[in-house]
């Protein structure tokens, strides 16, 4: 099952089953059920799955408009494809993947190893990547710094989780990140990581009923700078070292998960720093099951 959120200018915004290329509104409208959050907190709260609520709330009417004419930029006086859903929290694990392991070890200016380290280490690095606010959809911006000069993609595998650990369903996911801030010291993670469009999720949900083995998936991405390929890059889930049941427990230790909690699992595609970010270009990142993260880059101060 695929979901997804639609942004109306008369309605908000608006959950929905994507079917071929038609949408078919799902809410509750009685108990205030309009988001895709919305659904996911009130399937937890009456101990259903997502998909058993979503096939009980959806529509049998679909939206007017077609899959191909929500799937646009982003436009606040029309409809339009929105993100998948508007996050309490994201989380993200770094250094899942052993090429990343190296590539931060290479270029850090100061504690030679320590990613490397955190690769065969018992626990995982997990850090804060933020709120709803600072995450788009596709078709919509993501943040350069003005601070940075390398500011690099980093396409990963996006889960959806409840209160209760449980895997709700899988999305598309670009980390971006300014590297050359990690790179000068650690300690300055937080500012590498987070900041106004500093996570894209998209384009759709998809439950994780009808993904039987997320290891399977396959990652490409691709950014282009006008009509040139700028870079490419591809890997598969299955390359990474660590279980998302496992990278799920850290989270969950003595820390308190809210329904709706998005984890990031980790990149295995390296941007080089001759392809650092610049204004207007054009990320593609792709996951055949789910669909393309189409995103532009933009400056922000």
């Amino acid at each position: 099952m695929k979901l997804v959120q639609v942004y109306d200018p008369k309605k908000g915004i608006q959950a929905g089953k994507l079917e071929e290329d038609k949408v078919y509104p799902v809410a509750y409208e009685e108990k205030g059920v309009r988001s895709l959050l919305d659904l996911v907190q009130y399937a937890s709260a009456v101990d259903m799955e997502l998909p058993e609520v979503v096939d009980e709330l959806a529509s049998k009417e679909p939206l007017p408009l077609s899959w191909e004419l929500l799937n646009a930029t982003a436009d606040l006086d029309r409809p339009h494809l929105a993100i998948p859903i508007h996050p309490p929290e994201v989380w993200a694990c770094g250094v899942t993947y052993k090429k990343s392991a190296e590539f931060r070890d290479e270029d850090t200016q100061t504690s030679k190893g320590i990613y490397d380290y955190v690769y065969f280490a018992k626990r995982p690095e997990l850090f804060f990547k933020g709120r709803a606010g600072h995450c788009t959809g596709t078709n919509d911006f993501i943040g350069l710094r003005n601070d940075s000069k390398f500011t690099a993609v980093e396409p990963e595998l996006a889960v959806l989780i409840d209160g209760k650990r449980k895997v709700l369903g899988y999305m598309v996911a670009n980390d971006v990140s300014a590297w050359d801030i990690e790179r000068e010291n650690p300690l300055y993670l937080p500012q590498s990581k987070i900041f106004r469009g500093c996570c894209a999720l998209g384009p759709v949900l998809v439950t994780a009923d009808t993904v039987p083995d997320p290891y399977k998936l396959k990652v490409s991405c691709t950014i282009r700078r006008g009509t040139s390929v700028l870079f490419s890059g591809e890997t598969t889930v299955g390359m990474m070292k660590r279980r998302i049941e496992e990278l799920i427990d850290f989270l969950f230790l003595a820390n308190t998960v809210p329904d709706g909690t998005v984890l990031l699992t980790g990149t295995g595609i390296i941007q080089t720093e001759e392809a650092a970010l610049q204004e207007n270009d054009v990320v593609e990142i792709t996951v055949p099951e789910i669909g393309t993260l189409r995103n532009v880059a933009r400056r922000i101060s």
